[in-house]
């Protein structure tokens, strides 16, 4: 299938989704082919194609095809800025979704037809470059049954491979929280987990070889934030006790690193030569290391010293390997 080939199923299909959530009462295939400009058969075969991405269909009448109540959310409209906003999130979600998504394609074609033409040629082109990904089905399984949990409060149990080995356990999981990473391209659930943890875990969703939605309801305890819990992380990984690191940066890249905000407790000191002293407080350092690294030479790790061992040995390795090359 070619790139504008992708594009036009795509937004055909976002049209299609519309019309049915408009006609609660359904639509026949001819009433379709008309609306979107097609045959008969095309519709037939549009309306097959839903169905394959999960979209739950019903004829409510011979011949008369709808969706299910309660399948899709009220529509949202959005100023100009909101929907410029949420283009640039869909650009990251292009770069750092590395499996083809049904579900994110169709948001994001959704998002299309709200925005300008010149915007929306820009969103189409993520949604053709998302087409062009890996298929993963036991993914796609797995991202439905715990999304579904996440938002309808049920418990889901799901088979986690370890990121170790390759043991699998079954776990039972209420899923407080859904949260993606950039580091790795991951996405990770947060929940309370009660056949082995007995306490609130983090499971990576790509290492989730199974999950089978519960009929059994759960409370969100009373208080609990996403944004608290994570306050203490770099990434993903939180905890209650906090270490202190330092990072000095030349003068090379210190505009760079007072460009942005990398973590809520960031500290920031200029150096007498250009240079800066970057301090943050999270509970997990071991977990800044890709991003240190990032750095290269412009960068040195002061503390905690576990911390500074560990690079420095890595950097020490790498310069074994390239001059071995």
């Amino acid at each position: 299938m070619s790139e504008q080939d992708s594009l036009d199923k795509a937004a055909r299909l976002s049209k299609l989704t519309h019309l049915l959530f408009r006609n609660p009462k359904g639509l026949t295939a001819r009433q379709i082919a008309h609306a979107l400009g097609t045959a008969d058969r095309q519709a037939y075969r549009d309306l097959d194609a839903l169905e394959l991405m999960g979209v739950p269909l019903t004829e409510m009448s011979p011949g008369r095809y709808a969706v299910i109540p309660g399948h899709f959310l009220p529509p949202v409209h959005f100023t100009m800025e909101e929907a410029v906003a949420l283009f640039l999130a869909a650009r990251l979600l292009g770069r750092y979704s590395d499996d083809h998504n049904p579900a994110v394609m169709h948001a994001l074609a959704k998002l299309a037809s709200s925005l300008p033409a010149a915007i929306a040629g820009h969103v189409q082109a993520t949604v053709a470059e998302l087409a062009d990904k890996p298929e993963n089905k036991d993914y796609l399984a797995v991202f439905a049954a715990v999304t579904q949990a996440w938002a309808e409060r049920r418990k889901v149990r799901i088979w986690h491979r370890s990121g170790s080995s390759d043991n699998v356990h079954e776990y039972l999981l209420s899923p407080y929280f859904v949260e993606p990473s950039a580091i790795g391209y991951a996405t990770h659930v947060v929940g309370y987990e009660e056949l082995y943890f007995h306490q609130v875990y983090t499971f990576k969703l790509e290492r989730i070889r199974g999950a089978q939605l519960t009929e059994v309801a759960f409370v969100l305890p009373e208080g609990f934030d996403p944004a608290v819990l994570l306050r203490s992380a770099w990434g993903i990984m939180y905890g209650d006790e906090l270490v202190e690191v330092r990072l000095r940066f030349s003068p090379k890249v210190a505009r760079r690193v007072a460009e942005s905000i990398w973590h809520c407790s960031q500290e920031l000191q200029g150096c007498e030569d250009g240079g800066c002293v970057l301090t943050v407080r999270v509970a997990h350092p071991l977990e800044m290391k890709p991003w240190i690294r990032g750095w290269g030479a412009e960068v040195e790790v002061l503390a905690p010293e576990s911390l500074r061992a560990e690079v420095a040995e890595e950097m020490r390795m790498a310069a074994e390997m390239y001059r071995e090359a």
